[in-house]
């Protein structure tokens, strides 16, 4: 191993924050930890968790250059709104417990009023929300949650802008690399997408059927665009109206509220599901839509966020657009160790408890975390 890794950056934890900083001692020729996971999404930063408390050496490999992956939190003011995933329900227990453990604070979903739908004839007013459920919410967003993970973790176990090109098993080991470092781990755990995993990283002797179940597997979220319209104030529960909408002519195909408690700030979000190749709604657009829904108010918000996860290359990379097999989600392929058992799946799309959901993110990484000796 070149042992001259001057230039390479880890990242540190610091006061609820990630900053870089340079590598003061050098790699040796020994082996570099006994886990490396790829990806810094709930479900990296849950397995390198355990993996920690078990005593094991970890380290987490994220290409981008924030934790959260699929979690993604922006700041307005003194609140933050998700344009990643949003919630968590009653019975997922593991959300739960860790929102305990952590010291997270959360607020339920906004479900009172009613609901609009929007067939091709035109907007309607349904009696009672028949679109939301009760559910739950961070207050300091989503990302709160893997940002907390992260900061159970030791400084320097956490490498931003490392995205890994290559999996090697060597005897006993699998090196991975990176374009800024080499390292050699006892065991790997792959915490991104199927099949952004095997389209991104050369695995070098995986298994024809594993490789075929996760090239068909699709990424969660990876065809959505997620809206977020900012507002004055909830204008739509001043006119009996829950902020829920289900609409069959779009962009928007689902609204929803996504006030903070009592209503302030007050905001709506949406989802749109372009076709493959087609751009995302642009703010005209939006704007119309919940106009003609909730009524003119909603034509003026203070702020609107248009996020397309097409366009986030180590969430959807390219070819996986289009996939469309969800029966692959919780595949027994991903239950079994590949590589002699030395590499573990655990996404999201690999849990067979909640697929899709952060509930399954944590799910899969207690089952590869289990997966390996001494945890």
């Amino acid at each position: 191993m070149n042992a001259d890794v001057s230039g390479r950056w880890v990242a540190g934890w610091r006061r609820g924050q990630l900053r870089a900083r340079p590598l003061e001692v050098l790699v040796s020729d020994q082996t570099d930890v006994d886990v490396a996971v790829v990806g810094a999404g709930p479900a990296g930063l849950r397995a390198a968790q355990l993996l920690h408390d078990a005593g094991r050496s970890v380290v987490v490999l994220e290409a981008r250059d924030r934790v959260g992956g699929r979690l993604l939190s922006v700041r307005s003011g003194d609140r933050r709104f998700d344009l990643g995933a949003t919630w968590f329900w009653p019975n997922e227990r593991r959300v739960s417990t860790l929102v305990s453990e952590l010291d997270l604070d959360v607020f339920a979903q906004y479900l009172d009023g009613d609901m609009m739908y929007q067939p091709p004839s035109g907007a309607q007013r349904i009696e009672g929300n028949q679109l939301d459920v009760p559910s739950s919410r961070f207050d300091e967003g989503a990302q709160s949650l893997p940002e907390a993970l992260a900061r159970s973790l030791p400084d320097g176990a956490i490498r931003l802008n490392e995205p890994v090109r290559s999996l090697h098993p060597d005897g006993n080991l699998i090196e991975v690399t990176t374009p800024r470092s080499y390292l050699r781990a006892e065991h790997v755990i792959l915490a991104v997408p199927p099949a952004t995993a095997v389209a991104s990283i050369v695995i070098d002797r995986l298994d024809d059927g594993v490789h075929a179940v996760a090239e068909a597997t699709p990424v969660w979220m990876g065809a959505t665009v997620k809206v977020v319209a900012r507002y004055g104030h909830s204008f739509w529960r001043d006119r009996g109206l829950a902020g829920s909408a289900f609409s069959h002519v779009g962009p928007l195909r689902e609204i929803h509220d996504m006030s903070g408690p009592g209503g302030t700030p007050a905001a709506l979000f949406g989802f749109a599901r372009p076709d493959p190749g087609a751009p995302a709604p642009g703010r005209a657009e939006v704007l119309h839509q919940l106009a003609t829904l909730f009524g003119a108010e909603a034509t003026a918000p203070s702020e609107l966020w248009i996020h397309d996860w097409r366009d986030e290359p180590f969430t959807v990379a390219p070819g996986t657009l289009g996939l469309s097999d969800y029966a692959t989600y919780g595949h027994l392929e991903f239950h079994h160790p590949s590589l002699g058992g030395r590499l573990h799946w655990a996404s999201t799309e690999t849990a067979s408890v909640a697929p899709g959901h952060i509930e399954g993110a944590l799910a899969a990484a207690e089952r590869a975390a289990a997966a390996i000796p001494g945890t």
